[in-house]
């Protein structure tokens, strides 16, 4: 079994959920192709935060998709990020947001874009869409994958 890399806060250790997104840390490891343009996409189904009007829950679609540099998020701490939004009252664009340029300052992607696709609450999904950088040439981006809400 490999080790992970020294100085990494939640890999090959127990780890608890952080009370809060400004409590979280977020730990990266190095990229061993920088020479190669590819994408690495996250996909976190099940992102839950609060309304911080009303206190209900708020349930999205996160994904994440982006072209690193010398470095890549380590997923394990970017789950325990990313859940740390269920008991934080934000509105979903300053969720969607907040993680990409969080994600932006950890990493300095080349090309960072996440899609925030909320499920409806008061009858009105709400999806939401932030880009940084510009998508190198060549690079083959797939669609996110999340079909656009549609009445049942």
């Amino acid at each position: 079994m490999a080790r992970p890399p020294s100085g990494l806060t939640h890999l090959g250790k127990p780890s608890t959920l952080p009370a809060s997104p400004g409590e979280a840390v977020l730990d990266r490891v190095p990229n061993a192709h920088p020479d190669t343009d590819y994408v690495a996409r996250f996909a976190f189904p099940e992102f839950t935060c609060i309304c911080p009007v009303t206190g209900q829950p708020d349930f999205a679609i996160m994904m994440i998709d982006y072209v690193p540099r010398r470095w890549l998020i380590e997923s394990k701490s970017l789950k325990l990020y990313l859940n740390s939004f269920r008991n934080h009252g934000a509105f979903h664009e300053e969720s969607t947001v907040a993680i990409g340029k969080r994600i932006v300052q950890l990493l300095a992607p080349k090309w960072l874009r996440i899609g925030g696709y909320f499920y409806p609450r008061g009858g009105m999904p709400i999806d939401v869409f932030w880009q940084h950088g510009r998508l190198p040439k060549g690079v083959w981006v797939p669609d996110q994958g999340v079909a656009p809400y549609r009445a049942r």
